[in-house]
């Protein structure tokens, strides 16, 4: 196995060992988490090390899919930001984090990867709503950088633990999530980056990506700092 894929996968275990924590932590009291929480850290790991960047970062904003990427050092002179949070959605208030963790800094652009986690929740949100989530999270965006892109997230397969039940039932809002994405794009002014299709394998459990998966993804992340690069 190579090196990355090694990193990636110990990335992704840890994550999903520590949601699940959470998960039932919160399941059992509504406190705030402890600092110890994987999230908290992680929230103070992006947040100390968009402090310590210079100006003008590129910032791939996301959920654990980021958080467990390979992502280049730089483009163009600008720094790249892996600010993945496992278990983020379009719930999460991911701007209302990002905008003090910059401080008087602008990014120069924001690449967002979200939706998977949407589609999995016990409840799902129609396509409506989640659009309208989603939309607001790019509007706050905006306030921040003058390039926004969206990534297509991918779809679910039945693999490992996640069964084909689990999967058709994912899949039914993910279809809708992803059909609302161009509408979306146009009405914020944001650039939809498509994934380059995959064959299956193409997940860890069902979920995660795994090597082939994330060649895909990974070509759109660079498609879209190429275009921000212009």
């Amino acid at each position: 196995m190579a090196a990355n894929t090694q990193a990636r996968l110990g990335i992704v275990l840890f994550a999903v060992i520590a949601a699940a924590a959470a998960t039932f932590v919160l399941a059992r009291r509504s406190a705030a988490p402890s600092g110890g929480d994987h999230r908290t850290v992680r929230q103070l790991v992006v947040h100390y090390n968009l402090l310590a960047r210079p100006d003008d970062p590129i910032i791939v904003l996301g959920d654990s899919i980021v958080e467990a990427s390979t992502l280049p050092a730089s483009a163009c002179g600008h720094p790249i930001v892996n600010a993945g949070l496992a278990g983020a959605g379009t719930r999460s208030d991911l701007a209302g984090w990002l905008k003090p963790a910059l401080g008087p800094k602008r990014a120069f652009a924001i690449i967002v990867s979200l939706g998977v986690n949407d589609a999995l929740t016990a409840k799902p949100d129609s396509p409506a709503v989640f659009a309208e989530r989603y939309e607001a999270l790019l509007r706050d965006l905006s306030k921040l950088t003058e390039r926004i892109f969206i990534v297509a997230f991918p779809p679910v397969e039945a693999r490992g633990p996640f069964t084909p039940a689990m999967e058709k039932a994912a899949m039914a809002s993910i279809t809708g999530y992803r059909a609302v994405l161009p509408d979306l794009a146009r009405r914020t002014g944001a650039t939809l980056l498509p994934l380059p299709p995959v064959e299956s394998p193409f997940t860890l459990e069902g979920i995660h990506l795994n090597a082939a998966g994330y060649r895909s993804w990974d070509q759109a992340i660079q498609r879209g700092t190429e275009l921000a690069c212009g």
